[in-house]
């Protein structure tokens, strides 16, 4: 298990940027995938982007060219860029790992941080 901590929330005009952070507690390099998830209100919780040990990324349709996963090993820090942010993004932001390549491998999740989008 690795204990997950997300920063780096808050609120932001539409068409701004925020940069989430998750910390890991250990060592992220033999964990599989790496990923953000959101909630909104009244919804469910949704992907929102993974990225593999490899690197590989991929990316809710939703915010495809805006937002950007990335992971770093040596840190143990998986960040969310979030650029041209829209009020349609508003939602608690969840890190995720998990831990083998099956889907219903065991999940680790971060307690969430807060993203609204609003004027």
């Amino acid at each position: 298990q690795v204990q997950l901590v997300e920063s780096g929330g808050g609120l932001v005009q539409p068409g701004g940027s925020l940069r989430l952070s998750c910390a890991a507690s250990g060592s992220i390099f033999s964990i599989p995938v790496m990923g953000w998830y959101r909630q909104a209100p009244g919804k469910s919780r949704e992907l929102v982007a993974t990225i593999t040990s490899g690197g590989s990324a991929n990316y809710a349709d939703s915010v495809k060219g805006r937002f950007t996963i990335s992971r770093d090993g040596a840190k143990n820090m998986v960040y969310l860029q979030m650029n041209s942010l829209k009020p349609e993004d508003t939602a608690v932001y969840y890190c995720n790992a998990r831990l083998g390549w099956a889907v219903y491998s065991p999940e680790c999740w971060g307690q969430g941080t807060q993203t609204t989008v609003s004027s």
